[in-house]
């Protein structure tokens, strides 16, 4: 069900980008540890609350941006302040405003040095997170995603683990290197076009040699964010040296920007070139669900179990978005949603652990759920949404993608079947451990349930499990007409049949 905008003019997601923004800039006169905490709740609950207005004004039925807004910035080089939405990114959008309020509750306890210069990095990162997904200008578009960079590599370099400086360096260098060619794919299409807004650069016949050099710019700086196999080695660093709330914008956001590139920009831009490298694509995406989950199954440090998975489940996400069907990219986009839900949710239960035990080692929390049900209930159907267990969030998502490859090749997704096989059994494995474990546990009965802030940090997430798990229809007509227009504009080009899966 969708309302009429009230009020159309009304600037609305200039005001979800600049927010967080203003949020960070008074949290700098606050002096108090236990305000500044509940400050930035109440901004980032506030900026959610504000962002459901979209879902209840959005149009499902155009494929059109919406909300758009655009003004001069640099009239000289033609670079606007130019933002809006469709049906893929309002999810991107929600998501990211959705996901804050959780980080500052599970930071809540955790973070304990430093507390205002780390919700100060909270605040501007979601900025940038939701200006990259509503930005329709390229050099806006590129400000807002090196925006989040710094204070991305501040979350794990100041409040990180032991080998936080290194963790921090390598995420940093990584993402400069794809930054760098994706600048330069940015400028050589103004020189094609005259312009850098990227609606004008959507279904345009560029040369193919072109395309396929800016496609493969593009798909090197989008690969290392997402990140796909080979180009992944930053991610476990990252992760486990990471604060719990950076590990969670890290896994639910984040990564997304990676796959988000490959929808907006490589698809709709360089409609060739994508038809022409579709292929090694996808059996990059079936090399990295298979090495995220034999990986992640060796695991001993949770953290690490967590984080190979999302190497693994964003081999979905490629692998439908490069199917280049409806069915791939509408499961593709559920992936990259369930993936932030899931295993978001699986980064806090891991921080919760850690806020008791201080370690993450599997063996040291081998039957907690004796003395800590409730945890041990939420994990429970955590595991289970993220090995894709039917009537969970994941189960649609990565249904839609594999019934997406099968129209492109039988081998390919029976090639992918040990990765969903190595997921259940990595998933399965640590609950059995962590919520059963053996005849000679540590002594855990000293530990406390989750308390009230926990089970409201972790209850919303359950929803969503079940929600998009059980009545998946509301996410997938929102997105459909969007996903149609990105096919029409990507098929209609003149794509080289020669290329075959079969």
């Amino acid at each position: 069900m969708t309302f009429p905008n009230p009020n159309p003019d009304f600037p609305i997601l200039s005001v979800l980008v600049f927010s967080p923004l203003a949020a960070a800039a008074l949290a700098a006169f606050i002096r108090s540890e236990r305000l500044l905490r509940w400050w930035a709740l109440l901004c980032t609950t506030a900026i959610a609350l504000v962002s459901l207005s979209l879902w209840w004004w959005f149009n499902p039925a155009t494929a059109e941006f919406q909300f758009v807004e655009r003004r001069a910035w640099i009239p000289s080089l033609k670079i606007s302040y130019a933002v809006g939405i469709d049906g893929i990114s309002l999810l991107l959008v929600l998501l990211t405003t959705l996901i804050m309020p959780l980080c500052v509750l599970c930071s809540w306890r955790y973070i304990t040095t430093r507390v205002k210069e780390f919700m100060v990095c909270l605040l501007i990162m979601e900025s940038a997170m939701v200006g990259v997904f509503c930005a329709l200008d390229f050099i806006l578009f590129f400000v807002f995603w090196e925006a989040m960079l710094i204070p991305m590599a501040l979350l794990i370099g100041v409040w990180g683990g032991p080998r936080k400086i290194y963790a921090a360096i390598k995420f940093f260098v990584y993402t400069m290197t794809g930054s760098v060619l994706l600048l330069v794919a940015i400028l050589a299409l103004y020189l094609k076009v005259g312009s850098f807004s990227i609606p004008d650069m959507m279904g345009r016949n560029f040369a193919p040699e072109f395309q396929c050099w800016i496609f493969l710019a593009f798909f090197i700086s989008f690969a290392i964010k997402v990140p796909m196999f080979p180009f992944h080695t930053w991610l476990p660093a990252a992760h486990v040296e990471a604060p719990t709330a950076g590990s969670v914008v890290l896994a639910s956001v984040l990564l997304k920007m990676g796959t988000y590139g490959f929808l907006r920009f490589s698809l709709p831009i360089t409609p060739y070139a994508t038809h022409v490298f579709m292929p090694y694509v996808l059996w990059l995406s079936v090399a990295a669900i298979l090495y995220g989950g034999l990986t992640a199954l060796a695991q001993s440090d949770l953290k690490k179990l967590v984080a190979y998975s999302s190497v693994g489940h964003m081999g979905f996400a490629t692998l439908g978005i490069f199917a280049l069907n409806t069915n791939g990219i509408e499961g593709a986009t559920l992936v990259m949603i369930n993936h932030g839900v899931t295993t978001g949710a699986l980064f806090i239960a891991v921080g919760i652990i850690y806020e008791r035990l201080h370690t993450r080692d599997l063996g040291a929390s081998a039957g907690l759920g004796k003395f800590m049900p409730v945890f041990a209930g939420f994990l429970g159907v955590f595991c289970l949404s993220s090995l894709a267990f039917p009537g969970t969030n994941s189960f649609i998502g990565e249904f839609l993608v594999l019934a997406g490859g099968f129209k492109v090749s039988t081998l390919l997704v029976i090639c992918a079947v040990p990765g969903v096989v190595a997921a259940a059994a990595y998933m399965l494995r640590m609950l059995q451990k962590v919520a059963y474990g053996g005849v000679r546990n540590p002594d855990h009965s000293g530990l406390a349930d989750l308390n009230l802030r926990e089970v409201v940090t972790l209850a919303p997430l359950l929803v969503f499990v079940f929600w998009i798990g059980l009545h998946p229809q509301p996410f997938i007509h929102v997105m459909h007409a969007s996903v149609q227009h990105l096919l029409e504009q990507t098929n209609g080009s003149l794509a080289p049949a020669a290329v075959a899966l079969r």
